[in-house]
């Protein structure tokens, strides 16, 4: 059942293009069918652009989001102004476990890697629906350890694998979330992104490049052999399908275990 939310302000009737479904967001999408009814007069559909900063590190979120065509990234930010990813979020989860799992203010800064959609609840709405316990509750505790998982996974990624490899698993996951062959990103973010210098992101994309796996121009980058990326991808790309597969239903297939229809 499909749940339909307006954004706040537009006048009936508007356009059906206007209106969002609960259900392109993967962990929405496996909520009991009376926990989406009931987050749905609250969620908030905004646009994102690139480089938006959602939240600083150090501050408490006021919202937690739930992407539906954009993906966030949560950077770790050294002294030396440098960042690498921890972790990135598209349509399969959500940004703001720290409001629900007790630590309110978050360590590290959320910006939007990808422009497009999300939805947003207010943190105090979150906590109240967290503490419902159930079936909800249960599902954002998997989501949690799939996210936890997939934050190790990235730092020994980033600890142990070349950039080509790097490179590869990180363009193969936001394939994966983006449902196409082609993404928006620059050398700088993706430098920011994967810890790197930026002439080293640039030497990578060169060699794939070369190889015939992508098409890059200035802030795009295009697939022409998926087959290629995952020949040269490490393995953390297969272990963290695998395990957001065990912990999360997949996309259209929701759990039964989680009470959706």
């Amino acid at each position: 059942m499909a749940v339909f939310i307006r954004p706040p302000g537009l006048p009936m009737p508007i356009p059906v293009t206007v209106f969002f479904t609960l259900e392109q967001n993967r962990l929405l999408a496996a909520l009991p069918a009376s926990d989406r009814e009931r987050l749905a007069q609250h969620l908030e559909p905004i646009v994102l652009h690139a480089g938006d900063v959602l939240c600083d590190a150090g501050a408490v979120p006021t919202h937690i989001y739930f992407p539906t065509s954009a993906v966030l990234s949560i950077l770790h930010l050294m002294e030396d102004g440098a960042s690498s990813e921890l972790v990135a979020v598209g349509n399969e989860g959500m940004v703001g476990i720290s409001l629900f799992m007790g630590g309110a203010a978050t360590a590290a800064r959320t910006v939007v890697q990808t422009g497009g959609h999300s939805l947003r609840l207010r943190a105090d709405l979150m906590r109240e629906e967290f503490d419902r316990g159930g079936p909800a509750m249960q599902l954002l505790l998997r989501y949690t350890q799939a996210f936890m998982a997939q934050m190790a996974q990235n730092t020994i990624c980033n600890r142990y694998h070349k950039i080509e490899q790097h490179l590869c698993r990180w363009l193969l996951q936001n394939l994966d979330r983006a449902g196409g062959d082609e993404l928006d990103i620059t050398h700088s973010m993706l430098a920011a992104i994967l810890g790197v210098r930026r002439e080293g992101v640039s030497e990578a994309a060169a060699r794939l490049q070369l190889a015939g796996g992508i098409s890059y121009r200035r802030g795009h980058v295009k697939v022409l052999d998926r087959a290629v990326l995952e020949a040269q991808a490490c393995d953390c790309y297969q272990t963290m399908r695998a395990e957001f597969s065990r912990l999360l239903p997949p996309p259209g297939k929701p759990r039964h275990s989680v009470g959706c229809r």
